[in-house]
C-alpha cells in the first residue's frame, strides 16, 4: 500500500504536472522576435546578474482600456504562489535568453504567469522556469515572453520587465528573496480581458504556506511506501521499444573560432602524454556552442543534414531535458537506405536531446543534436566533451596515423542542483594497429565536465579542471555516482556528492561538498570504517557493493523506501541486473516529511547488505550477435509513474552492435530503449 505525501515548502504542485517529464524544445526555429527590450536603442551586456544588480524599475503608466497596479519596484524579490499553485520569485527588470516561442500577447502579469503554468501543463514537464511581463507593450503584438531557462542573464535597459521564477530555479541561481505574501497577485489590479487558465489551477493558493528563504525546493509530490520495513522490489513487465531514431537539427552557429595551437615535434610520438591534457587550455574548436545574444544572428542552414553513428548513451534528465550523451561519434553525407555515405568527421563524444517523448507511449524515442554542436554547414561536428588544445593539435597532427585523444562519456549524469550536472569523463589515449584494426585503449586519469541544458544550442558541456585524478588511482567517478541532497530539499546545493571508484571485485566511494567538486584535496573516501581524506588505492577492501560490475546506476526508491542498484556485468550476458538494499527500516532522505534533517541518508549504502542479484531484463543482442554494453537507466523519465517518484515505470537504453557499415542506414551501433514496470 501506498499513499501520497506532498513535500513541504517550495513546490507544493499538483501531481497532474507530472512535473519530471521533459518538454520536447524546438531548436529548429531561427526566426528572431523581438525580446523584451530589444527593440530601438536598446542595449545589451550578458553577464551572470550579481544580487547588486538586481535594479528595480519602475512600473509603466496604465495604457487605455486596461488597469495595471504597480508590481515593480516595491514587490522585488517577492515570493508568491500562482493561481496553480505553483510557487515562483518576482524578479524585476530583468531579461533571460532561451525562449519559448511563440511569444504571446496578454492582459496581466497574472495571465503571463499562467501561460508558463499551462504550458508545463501541456508538455508534462517543467520547461518553462519564468514568464516575464511587459506592461508597455500591451497594445503590441507580444508582452509575455516564456523562459527555459535563467541561466543567461540580462539587464533590461529600455522596458520595464516585470518576471516571476519558479523558485526551485530562483534558489539555484541564489536569487535574493525580500518577502513572502499570500495575496500579492490579488493585491495587483488585473486586466478585463486575460488568457483562460489551465485544468492544474484548481488549487488554492492563499490559504497555502509561502516558502521562506530555506526551504525546500523539493519536488511537488513523492509517493513513499508505508509501513515499517523496506519493500522488496519486484519486476512486473517489460516493454522493448526498439533502436531510437536520429532527428538532427537543421542549423548550425556560423561562428569563426581562433585558430589551434601548433605541438612540438617532439610531442608528435605514439604513446600517451599527460601533459597534452594538463599544460594547455580547453580547445575554442570543440565543445557545444551556445545560442546567445553574440550567436545568435549567426545561425545559418546546413546543406546536408548528415547521418549520424555513434556509441554509448548515458544520461540523465536536466533543466526539463532528456540528455543521452554518446562516445565515439561520426557523421556521414548521402546516407540512404541502398548507399553508404561518404565519411565526413569523427568526434570522441557527442549529445543529444529526447524530443516527443516517445517511450511514453512505448515507441522508439527520437533523438536531436542541437544547434550548437556543429562546426561547418555540412555536418561536421564540435564534440561534446572539450578538449584541451594540446588533445585536439596531438588528434590533428596524427590524423590517419592510429592515434588520439578521447574523453568519453561512460556514466549517467550526477545532478549538482536544479540547473546543472557533473560527469567524471575519463581521458582515454586510443592507438590503432592500422593492419589489424586491433584498438589499444590507455586511461590516462579523469576530468570533470559541467554540464548545462535548456537552451538553443543544446546541453552544453564545460571542462573547468584538465584533469581530477589521475591513471594510477582508482577510476572515481567514472563509473558515475549520486546525489544526497541536504534538508533544502532536490535541487539545493547544500548535501554531498557520491562518486564510486571501480577496483577488481567492485565499488569503493568517495564524496565532496557541491561546492568544492572542481578541488582535489575536498574528496573523502570511504576506508570500511570512517571517511578519510587519504586516497586508498586500487587494492582497497573498503568495497560498498561487490561483483563484476561493469556499468552501473543506483538510485533512490520512494515506493520500496530504500536505494536500488542496476548494472551490466562484465559476463557481457546483455543482462541488466538489481539489487535492492536491505536496509532494517525504511530509508527517509533528510528533505522528506518524517526524514531527520540532520542524517545523509545516502550514507545508508555504507551500512547494509544488498539483497541476492535478479534479473531486471534480459536485452536482445545486436544484429551482429555481439553483446550490448554502456547500459545505463533514464529516471525522471515518466513523471509521477516514474520509479524515482514513487511510481513503478523505468526507462533503460544499450548500445547494440550492429556489425554493419557506420556509413550505412543501419549504422555501426543502435542505441534501443526499453521500459520495465516494477509490481
Amino acid at each position: 500500500m501506498v499513499s501520497t505525501i506532498y513535500t513541504l515548502g517550495g513546490l507544493q504542485e499538483s501531481r497532474q504536472q507530472r512535473w519530471e517529464q521533459a518538454k520536447a524544445v524546438d531548436a529548429v526555429d531561427a526566426k528572431h522576435r523581438l525580446d523584451p527590450g530589444t527593440t530601438g536603442t536598446t542595449a545589451y551586456a550578458e553577464f551572470q546578474v550579481p544580487t547588486a544588480a538586481l535594479v528595480p524599475r519602475q512600473a509603466s503608466p496604465s495604457t487605455a482600456g486596461n488597469t495595471i497596479t504597480s508590481l515593480c519596484p516595491d514587490n522585488n524579490g517577492t515570493v508568491f504562489r500562482s493561481s496553480s499553485g505553483i510557487t515562483y520569485q518576482t524578479v524585476c527588470g530583468i531579461n533571460y535568453g532561451d525562449n519559448i516561442r511563440p511569444f504571446l500577447l496578454v492582459g496581466s502579469f497574472e495571465a503571463c504567469i499562467q501561460k508558463c503554468d499551462a504550458y508545463n501543463y501541456d508538455t508534462h514537464g517543467v520547461g518553462c522556469v519564468a514568464a516575464l511581463f511587459v506592461p508597455s507593450r500591451l497594445q503590441s503584438k507580444d508582452n509575455c515572453y516564456l523562459k527555459s531557462s535563467i541561466a543567461h542573464s540580462t539587464v533590461d535597459v529600455g522596458s520595464t520587465v516585470e518576471g516571476a521564477v519558479r523558485y526551485s530555479a530562483a534558489q539555484s541561481a541564489h536569487l535574493p528573496v525580500s518577502r513572502t505574501s499570500t495575496s500579492l497577485l490579488s493585491s495587483l489590479s488585473t486586466a478585463s480581458s486575460t488568457s483562460s487558465r489551465s485544468s492544474a489551477s484548481r488549487a488554492g493558493t492563499s490559504s497555502q504556506p509561502i516558502p521562506s528563504a530555506s526551504s525546500t525546493v523539493s519536488p511537488p509530490g513523492i509517493t513513499y511506501g508505508e509501513g515499517n520495513s523496506v519493500v522488496a522490489p519486484k519486476v512486473g513487465g517489460s516493454k522493448l521499444h526498439g533502436p531510437s531514431e536520429n532527428r538532427p537539427t537543421r542549423q548550425y552557429i556560423q561562428y569563426d573560432t581562433a585558430p589551434g595551437v601548433n605541438l612540438a615535434k617532439s610531442l608528435l610520438r605514439v604513446g600517451a602524454n599527460g601533459d597534452l591534457s594538463t599544460g594547455y587550455d580547453v580547445s575554442p574548436l570543440t565543445g557545444v556552442l551556445d545560442v546567445n545574444i553574440y550567436t545568435q544572428n549567426t545561425l545559418a542552414p546546413l546543406r546536408n543534414v548528415p547521418h549520424i553513428s555513434r556509441d554509448g548513451g548515458r544520461g540523465g534528465y536536466l533543466n526539463g531535458q532528456h540528455l543521452f550523451m554518446f562516445c565515439d561519434t561520426g557523421s556521414y553525407s548521402g546516407t540512404s537506405p541502398t548507399q553508404n555515405g561518404d565519411f565526413l568527421d569523427f568526434v570522441s563524444s557527442s549529445v543529444a536531446v529526447d524530443v516527443g517523448m516517445n517511450a511514453l507511449a512505448g515507441n522508439p524515442i527520437h533523438l536531436q543534436d542541437g544547434i550548437g554542436g556543429w562546426s561547418d554547414n555540412v555536418g561536421r561536428q564540435r564534440g561534446f566533451a572539450p578538449l584541451t588544445q594540446g588533445e585536439q593539435a596531438y588528434n590533428i597532427a596524427m590524423q590517419g596515423q592510429g592515434q588520439r585523444y578521447a574523453v568519453w562519456i561512460e556514466s549517467s549524469l550526477i545532478p549538482l542542483d536544479a540547473e546543472t550536472g557533473i560527469v567524471y569523463a575519463p581521458i582515454i589515449y586510443d592507438e590503432v594497429d592500422l593492419i589489424t584494426r586491433a584498438a589499444n585503449f590507455t586511461y590516462t586519469g579523469n576530468t570533470l565536465l559541467t554540464i548545462t541544458a535548456g537552451g538553443r544550442g543544446g546541453p552544453v558541456a564545460q571542462r573547468p579542471v584538465r584533469k581530477l585524478f589521475d591513471q594510477n588511482e582508482p577510476e572515481w567517478g567514472v563509473n558515475g555516482g549520486l546525489r544526497s541532497w541536504g534538508p533544502s530539499g532536490i535541487g539545493g546545493r547544500d548535501g554531498k556528492v557520491y562518486l564510486f571508484g571501480g577496483v577488481p571485485g567492485g565499488m569503493l566511494m568517495a564524496r565532496v561538498a557541491p561546492d568544492s567538486i572542481e578541488d582535489r584535496a575536498a574528496y573523502q573516501y570511504w576506508t570500511g570504517s570512517f571517511w578519510s581524506t587519504i586516497m586508498p588505492d586500487a587494492s582497497s577492501k573498503a568495497i560498498w557493493i561487490d561483483g563484476p560490475i561493469m556499468d552501473i546506476d543506483v538510485f533512490y526508491s520512494p515506493r520500496h523506501m530504500t536505494f536500488i542498484a542496476v548494472y551490466l556485468t562484465a559476463y557481457a550476458d546483455s543482462t541488466f541486473y538489481y539489487r535492492y538494499l536491505k536496509a532494517d527500516r525504511p530509508i527517509m532522505p533528510c528533505y522528506a516529511p518524517g526524514g531527520d534533517k540532520n542524517s545523509d541518508y545516502v550514507e545508508n549504502l555504507l551500512k547494509y547488505e544488498w539483497s541476492d542479484e535478479q534479473v531486471l531484463y534480459k536485452a536482445q543482442p545486436g544484429l551482429a550477435g555481439a553483446f550490448i554494453y554502456a547500459g545505463g537507466i533514464h529516471t525522471r523519465y515518466f513523471g509521477s509513474d516514474d520509479i524515482v517518484n514513487g511510481g513503478t515505470r523505468l526507462l533503460l537504453s544499450w548500445t547494440a552492435p550492429t556489425g554493419q557499415n557506420p556509413a550505412s542506414a543501419a549504422s555501426e551501433y543502435q542505441i534501443v530503449t526499453a521500459e520495465v514496470k516494477f509490481a
